[in-house]
């Protein structure tokens, strides 16, 4: 298993593989990935089974977190709990974001 990873080396791996998210970790007890979608574009997720902590590497939108709304950036931190429809939205900025799941995500 690698310990060590960088964040330029998985965007482009990312990229090359055009999806919107590439997951680089995954253990028992949690998984990464990094997600990126474009400006304008549009964010398909449904709820996940597990707790999410997102960190906005970059870019400008807006997120829906059940109720709460609110404009996300760069350094923002987003808690979603499992189940909870999410979902970003008015994406001005490409957004690239830091993903991890608790327990790992299940397909």
């Amino acid at each position: 298993m690698k310990n060590f990873f960088h964040a330029f080396d998985l965007l482009q791996q990312r990229t090359q593989l055009g999806k919107l998210y590439l997951e680089f970790l995954r253990v028992p007890a949690m998984s990464a990935g990094f997600y990126v979608v474009p400006a304008g574009g549009t964010d398909p997720q449904k709820p996940h089974k597990e707790d999410e902590v997102y960190y906005v590497v970059r870019g400008r939108a807006r997120m829906r977190v059940g109720s709460e709304d609110q404009a996300v950036n760069e350094g923002s931190i987003i808690f979603v709990a499992a189940n909870v429809e999410h979902r970003f939205y008015d994406i001005e900025d490409e957004l690239v974001v830091l993903v991890f799941f608790a327990p790992a995500e299940s397909s």
